[in-house]
């Protein structure tokens, strides 16, 4: 089990380009930063990212993230 998505993975995931995936990591790295956490350029923790682009609730309400 992956504990980080890598820029490859967002790529994969989200179809964006590599620019993209790495300006989305960077800003969900920003998030964890001033939450406290350390962080690790070009990746993001799976649970983290699950959590903003793909929560529970969204997916309860047939809501689909955008």
């Amino acid at each position: 089990m992956k504990k980080f998505y890598m820029v490859d993975d967002v790529v994969s995931m989200l179809n964006v380009s590599t620019a993209t995936a790495y300006r989305i990591i960077h800003n969900l790295n920003e998030e964890l930063k001033q939450q406290g956490y350390i962080t690790i350029a070009g990746r993001v923790p799976t649970k983290f990212f699950d959590q903003r682009f793909y929560s529970e609730s969204q997916e309860a309400n047939g809501r689909i993230p955008v």
